[in-house]
């Protein structure tokens, strides 16, 4: 390997380190804000629900398409809602193109005589996808305020008396709930992803709100101010994360966001790898995208302090650290290497150190979200410690799979919206085989994730001859994470 390969593969590591510090140490500064907040008495002015006067009108959206495993489940939860029937308001935007439009319509019908105001909305096509159905919505919604609940979240029947009141505030434009997850412990799969969400829901939302930071609706589970919407420019189908592209909008033209941590909204997480695939590939691209559509007007905006343009563009960064991730990954054998080969380059490992101090950050971070849920006692520490390091090695092995679509985020490849498919799953005992919604294609990327997976495995045997160890956790992790994402592929399909 020559001199000049070295000092290149040993520049653009050094980067994506920087990078993965500057991400842990604003996730550093979230948990100040989320600690300092926990702390204070907080009070706001609310709407007297006792008080017709004060009863705002409510419309409930439910985009849904092709939902034949959640959708009774659904309307049945919603109906349960504690709330004037005068004041309320369900549309059922339906972009099913198989038999559920049919099962929907007589549920809906069924539902119509217990004198619930519900409509059932169906589109001719498909334009704009999920944005494009909320759009179309709200072109005939009566309420002034828009609640909005995807086909697999089953809020509480006094979800709306805890969440509308807030809106007596009028510059407020947004309440959003924390997610919960009804079947967290169904695998392995579910448990992790429960634990990045949680981390997202505690730490990032309320980090971010207590300082006025922006926030992020999470495209279900919360109000708008229809005002707000129109305002900002309405639903905009131009990249796969429309809700956070909304957001951003929003909060640019001086609407405030209030995030209710208190108030939990369960729904139900992927439980096969598949879905979750689409689910990751989904999120991240759009985060590139919205990076792509809005940081230039986070930088210029006059009427935003430094701190919030800081945590906006860490904010739109977030899914492109899995970039920055897989780089620092792909090129920790040839640093090995280098480091054996050039001597005089020893001082350029230091760097290295970037990551170590990362991950203490993270792992620090998380423990206070985690505990703030499970609590904190010796024994959730302890498997606590556990689902950070089965997180972590897993969250490596998706690093490939979502910097692909972190790529193609940033370039402005676009895609269609592809929807996540919902299985109605509390325990062991259900079985997701026989979802037709499944995608029923091997992903391409599992190859090269096989491949990886040996490649990695090279790197903790070149430990021994080296006589250098200090990585070798680092590739063990690599290893089992791009084993599992691959096993898990290649076995857990329809």
């Amino acid at each position: 390997m020559g001199l000049t390969i070295a000092y290149i593969i040993i520049a653009i590591y050094s980067i994506a380190l920087v990078l993965i510090f500057f991400y842990s140490l604003a996730q550093l500064n979230l948990l100040v804000n989320y600690l300092g907040y926990k702390k204070r008495n907080k009070t706001a002015p609310k709407f007297n629900l006792l008080d017709p006067k004060e009863i705002p009108f409510v419309t409930i959206q439910l985009p849904v398409y092709n939902e034949e495993y959640v959708m009774d489940r659904l309307l049945e939860n919603i109906a349960k809602l504690e709330y004037p029937l005068s004041k309320l308001e369900i549309q059922v935007l339906d972009d099913s193109t198989d038999e559920t439009v049919i099962d929907t319509a007589k549920h809906i019908k069924k539902l119509q005589a217990t004198g619930l105001d519900i409509k059932h909305i169906c589109r001719t096509n498909r334009q704009g996808f999920k944005a494009g159905a909320l759009k179309e919505g709200l072109e005939v919604a009566k309420g002034d305020f828009i609640a909005i609940f995807d086909a697999d979240f089953l809020p509480d029947s006094d979800w709306l008396k805890k969440t509308v009141i807030y809106f007596k505030d009028e510059e407020i434009g947004v309440v959003q709930t924390r997610w919960g997850h009804i079947n967290r412990d169904y695998s392995t799969l579910t448990k992790i992803q429960a634990f990045a969400l949680d981390a997202h829901f505690t730490l990032e939302q309320v980090g971010r709100n207590a300082k006025g930071h922006f926030i992020n609706f999470n495209g279900t589970a919360g109000i708008w101010r229809k005002e707000c919407i129109l305002d900002a420019g309405n639903w905009e189908g131009d990249t796969l994360t429309e809700d956070l592209d909304l957001s951003y909008r929003a909060q640019l033209k001086n609407w405030k966001f209030k995030y209710l941590e208190d108030v939990e909204t369960p729904a139900e997480l992927p439980v096969v790898i598949s879905a979750a695939r689409s689910q990751q590939f989904r999120w991240n691209k759009g985060g590139a995208e919205n990076f792509r559509k809005t940081v230039w007007s986070v930088i210029s905006a006059k009427n935003i302090p430094f701190k919030t343009k800081f945590h906006g563009v860490m904010h739109l960064l977030n899914s492109s650290m899995f970039l920055c991730v897989f780089i620092v990954a792909l090129l920790s054998i040839p640093m090995l290497y280098i480091k054996n080969m050039y001597g005089h380059l020893g001082w350029v490992f230091e760097v290295t150190s970037f990551f170590i101090v990362s991950t203490i950050i993270l792992f620090v971070c998380y423990w206070f979200t985690y505990k703030s849920i499970q609590g904190s006692s010796f024994d959730n520490f302890i498997d606590y410690i556990k689902l950070f390091f089965t997180f972590f090695s897993v969250a490596l092995g998706f690093s490939l799979h979502n910097s692909i679509a972190v790529l193609e985020g940033h370039m402005g490849k676009r895609s269609e919206f592809v929807r996540t498919p919902k299985f109605n799953l509390n325990n062991l005992r259900d079985s997701w085989k026989g979802n037709k919604y499944l995608a029923k294609k091997l992903s391409p990327n599992m190859i090269i994730e096989a491949a990886l997976m040996i490649y990695f495995l090279f790197g903790m045997y070149s430990a021994i001859p080296l006589n250098d160890f200090g990585l070798f956790p680092f590739h063990f992790m690599l290893f089992l994470g791009f084993g599992y994402v691959f096993f898990k592929s290649l076995t857990a399909r329809a």
